[in-house]
């Protein structure tokens, strides 16, 4: 159906009364924004669906929001009876509408004789996916979307084993979705029969007590006493406070100050431009708080409290965020020192990361005699990689992370956890200042010992379709036309991770690549710098990740400014004048 069709047909189904309705007619004469609001349906991305709220089959609202459950509900249907019985768990962020799209997703999963189990306020994403395993629930929404602006919303969905829905099962998702004729006509069942059949069942406090218990398993140091730590943290407005405050406490950190104008839960996220802790401008409230109080280091969680931030002294006592690789390699770090000091550090551990994250990573675990497995961008990615490690018995997951702020921990937990993550950088800050070392001495001490990696990401938003359509161009462009030399250096190696393929660019010889097809371009140069180029799955956005490796400081800072600026500003080679 054209996109002009749809709006005439959304206005003739809905009511005159409905707040879609009216904001459909408010808006008729704005030719654009009803083509990229009614062009296609929502597509699930890396993360699920995520979208601006609004009328439309490609926005997110309470018809999109009931699609997508129905979807969910007659994927387990398909299932064992068992499946049905087992049910789903629906929790919800700080976001506007959020509660709202949570209560109609259950009631048209519900609707299909599905066991519901909904959280009784908002809770973060780890929560969610803790409960799916600790209730043994067959799957799972949250609805979120994360860091982005106030304007969007979004669903992830999980499976039983508390991680987001594979692709494979994504696929039959889509099949499912694919089959419903109009999201108009889909009905929801009234709350109160949904309780009363017990369909319907409100949890809360026994699964954060049970999520608090599991996170005591991942302290290795429990003699510490980290009384003389001071901690700053703040949430961005969303959904860490109350489980954060939990987790201190249990874990015996006590100094711990919040911001109180950003503890509260805002949908406007009305005191940061974005509620993104990979922005630094997310923590002046809370450099102003450490200030005041002399923190050694400074927290900020995004709204649904998978991805953390910190903030650390460096040599001249000013505050530095740190980046997402960063942190990783110093957990990487403190984890391995502390497991090989009790002598159970198992032969037979591994690390998990990303295509994209750091190779401080693997020099540090090589270092401990510790394997380092990549996956593709994407945390259930490496929650598959935790499942064949069950599955086979093959490996010991030690530690999962991404270089967009997502780290695991304890895998009682199958997705990022900003909340594990929180507790146990604040321990090996504990235990380093009993050293008379801070965070940031000890990464410097890594870069002095591995070599000075230095990474960096950025991102060209493209937004509605003639974004998606430029996004399109771009890729098939670097895809047809590799370049040779990148800032007059050779490329070595091409890896395409859509046609699962490598090519030695020198010897002409070909690789499979044992990963799942995927829209990602990797570019890797003779000194050792590579380029890996990718579609968002979440938002709008072509995404470049950059990464070098220098003997100092200066001189990686140098090479990666000369290789984003041979990206960005050269008028060869790269394909960025199809914009």
């Amino acid at each position: 159906m054209h996109w002009r069709q749809k709006v005439d047909y959304w206005l003739e189904t809905l009511g005159d009364e409905d707040p879609l309705k009216i904001d459909l007619l408010k808006n008729l004469s704005n030719e654009k924004l009803m083509e990229d609001s009614f062009y296609k349906d929502l597509a699930f991305g890396t993360g699920g669906i995520r979208s601006v709220m609004g009328p439309g089959s490609n926005r997110l609202n309470v018809y999109t929001v009931r699609k997508s459950a129905l979807g969910l509900a007659q994927y387990i249907l398909d299932q064992d009876d068992d499946a049905k019985t087992r049910g789903v768990v629906i929790a919800y962020d700080s976001r506007h509408l959020s509660q709202e799209f949570a209560l109609e997703a259950a009631k048209t999963i519900g609707r299909q004789g599905v066991q519901v189990y909904l959280f009784d306020e908002l809770r973060p994403t780890p929560l969610l996916s803790f409960a799916v395993r600790h209730l043994n629930a067959y799957a799972g929404i949250i609805i979120t979307a994360s860091h982005n602006p106030p304007a969007y919303n979004g669903i992830k969905m999980y499976g039983q084993d508390g991680a987001q829905l594979p692709p494979a099962a994504v696929d039959s998702m889509v099949g499912y979705l694919e089959q419903i004729e109009s999201e108009l006509l889909i009905e929801a069942a009234d709350e109160k029969q949904l309780k009363k059949s017990g369909l319907l069942r409100y949890i809360g406090e026994k699964v954060d007590l049970a999520y608090i218990q599991a996170l005591r398993t991942i302290q290795l140091d429990k003699k510490a006493q980290p009384k003389d730590l001071y901690i700053v943290f703040t949430a961005l407005h969303g959904t860490a406070t109350k489980p954060v405050k939990k987790a201190f406490s249990a874990l015996g950190f006590n100094d711990v100050i919040f911001v109180k104008e950003q503890s509260f839960p805002d949908g406007n996220f009305s005191t940061v431009k974005s509620p993104n802790p990979e922005d630094a401008a997310a923590f002046d409230m809370a450099i102003q708080y450490g200030k005041e109080s002399n923190s050694d280091i400074l927290l900020a969680t995004d709204p649904d409290a998978d991805r953390l931030g910190v903030a650390v002294k460096n040599d001249l006592n000013e505050y530095v965020l740190l980046t997402g690789n960063q942190m990783g390699a110093i957990l990487i770090q403190y984890m391995l020192e502390q497991k090989k000091l009790a002598g159970n550090l198992p032969e037979d551990g591994c690390i998990i990361k990303t295509i994209v994250t750091t190779e401080l990573a693997s020099a540090i675990a090589t270092n401990y005699g510790i394997k380092t497995i990549d996956t593709l961008t994407g945390f259930k990615f490496i929650a598959e990689k935790i499942n064949e490690f069950k599955q086979f018995n093959s490996h010991t997951f030690l530690f999962g992370y991404e270089e967009s702020y997502g780290f695991l921990i304890g895998d009682f937990v199958r997705d990022k956890d900003a909340i594990q993550a929180a507790v146990f950088i604040s321990e090996a800050a504990a235990y380093y200042k009993n050293q008379g070392k801070s965070l940031y001495k000890i990464l410097t001490g890594l870069f002095e010992k591995f070599g000075y990696y230095k990474e960096e990401t950025r991102s060209i938003m493209l937004e509605g379709k003639n974004g998606a359509e430029q996004i399109e161009r771009i890729m098939t462009s670097f895809r047809d036309e590799p370049p040779g030399t990148i800032n007059s250096i050779p490329v070595i190696k091409i890896e395409d991770y859509f046609k699962r393929e490598s090519l030695d660019t020198v010897t002409g010889e070909k690789a499979e690549i044992n990963l799942p097809k995927s829209d990602v371009l990797k570019y890797k140069l003779e000194d050792g710098s590579s380029i890996c180029i990718r579609p968002s799955g979440t938002e709008p956005k072509c995404k470049f990740y950059f990464a070098v490796k220098g003997k100092t400081a200066e001189s990686a800072n140098e090479r990666l400014s000369e290789l984003v600026k041979a990206v960005f500003n050269s008028t060869c080679d790269l394909a960025l004048h199809s914009i």
